[in-house]
């Protein structure tokens, strides 16, 4: 349990740091708020096309009756937007990763500096950046794909379905979203995915505290957009504790503490002179 507190409070400080520096935080919103427009467009245009979809796909039922045709229709179209949806929810933070490369890894990068020590550069252009980051979101999105099939066919186990795998899929979902967000930092030191995959199952806990809360509130609309910049600040500083850059949070968190709980330093006093004698 200590460990998943740790990766709590990487998300925490990731926030804090963000606060601290506004500049950042705004920069960091822009690959957000562009990638929800894109799918709040593509959302629409899914739920004024998604009857028309359904009824290319089902000409068998054109010469249905009354309600029975419209029942199974409708039934498909709330189905295929609602599938749409899933799509839009597991696929948002890779995609916001993907449009803002360049400006997660400038976000990165200024954290790496706050920090003190290096700063690794990848060395890579930009095209070739953007291809490694999205041949490893596919890789990283068919894994979750894969536990979302199986977690969805132990859904009708009895009680089991009802309990312990929504549990086991937020605990999926958190540890390949943390992955996603280290990625950032960890791409720039040369780190593979079967590298950083390896890095996060030796920290797993660690991961599931990190990940597993901002599912959770991934979930709330909007959340995701202005959690992602304090998100990849967080993941940066995991990133540097696996790769052995920094210390444990604790240390971090009471310097953090020490630094907003005290004050300018007075001046020491005066020493007091002894009057002089007559």
């Amino acid at each position: 349990m200590r460990d998943f507190g740790v990766g709590f409070r990487y998300l925490v400080r990731g926030q804090k740091w963000v606060g601290r520096h506004g500049r950042w935080f705004g920069f960091g919103l822009l690959p957000g708020l562009v990638t929800l427009v894109l799918y709040a467009g593509a959302l629409i245009g899914l739920g004024y096309g998604a009857d028309d979809f359904t009824g290319w796909a089902t000409p068998f039922a054109d010469d249905w009756g009354s309600p029975w045709q419209g029942l199974f229709r409708g039934f498909l179209t709330g189905l295929v937007f609602c599938f749409g949806l899933f799509l839009a929810v597991i696929t948002f933070t890779a995609v916001t990763l993907l449009v803002g490369q360049p400006f997660y890894e400038s976000l990165s990068e200024q954290v790496d500096r706050a920090e003190g020590g290096d700063v690794p550069e990848s060395g890579l252009p930009l095209w070739r950046e953007l291809w490694i980051s999205a041949r490893d979101s596919v890789r990283v999105l068919l894994r979750v794909a894969l536990f979302g099939v199986l977690l969805f066919a132990c859904g009708f186990i009895p009680v089991v379905g009802q309990t312990v795998v929504p549990v086991i899929g937020f605990c999926v979902s958190g540890f390949f979203l943390a992955e996603e967000l280290s990625a950032v930092a960890l791409q720039r030191r040369g780190v593979e995915l079967k590298e950083r995959l390896a890095m996060l199952r030796g920290r797993r806990a660690m991961a599931l505290g990190f990940g597993v809360p901002l599912t959770l509130s991934f979930l709330v609309p909007l959340v995701a957009v202005f959690l992602m910049p304090g998100a990849v600040a967080g993941a940066t500083l995991m990133a540097r504790e696996l790769t052995g850059e920094s210390d444990d949070a604790d240390d971090a968190d009471d310097a953090d503490d020490a630094d907003d709980a005290v004050g300018p330093t007075a001046p020491a006093p005066a020493p007091v002179r002894p009057p002089a004698g007559k």
